[in-house]
């Protein structure tokens, strides 16, 4: 495969078959919550505790996160695929008591695998994508649960094998 429509269906197809975890990003801008399902969050250090997340910039979510200086992720488990489906397809995001506003008014969701909220120390744009990088100024722990993943273009949860670290 040579094109670029090739290599393009290639990539595609090659992410697809990368299992990842799922989370939701949630910010305030003007008072208003916003929020998107995302796979592409990653812790980035330790000490100072970072993470770090990848959006497109044509996301109805970007002028929230380009314009505040906090943010929101929250990890999901299986018990919250309903959620992840909520904040990847529909507009009516927040309408309901599954979120209150947390820490720098950053919207938090309930009933999650756990949340932090970050302080933005980094915005590289990048063509039409971002890559935002946040320092943790408050978090929780959730239920234990089964972390719900991202893979083939559906949800699901890893499998146990015999191999233990």
């Amino acid at each position: 495969m040579q094109s670029a429509e090739l290599h393009g269906e290639s990539f595609r197809e090659v992410f697809r078959r990368h299992a990842a975890g799922v989370a939701i990003i949630t910010a305030t801008y003007d008072g208003v919550p916003y929020g998107f399902t995302a796979t592409s969050v990653a812790s980035l250090s330790a000490e100072p505790p970072r993470f770090s997340f990848n959006m497109a910039r044509t996301s109805s979510s970007w002028p929230a996160v380009a314009n505040t200086n906090f943010v929101g992720v929250h990890m999901l488990s299986t018990e919250n695929e309903g959620l992840a489906n909520r904040f990847a397809r529909t507009k009516d995001r927040f309408t309901g008591d599954h979120w209150e506003a947390g820490t720098e008014g950053v919207p938090i969701l309930k009933d999650v695998a756990g949340w932090l909220v970050g302080r933005i120390s980094m915005r590289l744009s990048f063509e039409n994508n971002a890559v935002v990088v946040a320092e943790v100024i408050a978090g929780n722990i959730g239920p234990d649960g089964a972390p719900l993943l991202y893979h083939g273009g559906s949800y699901g949860t890893p499998t146990a094998t015999d191999y233990v670290i």
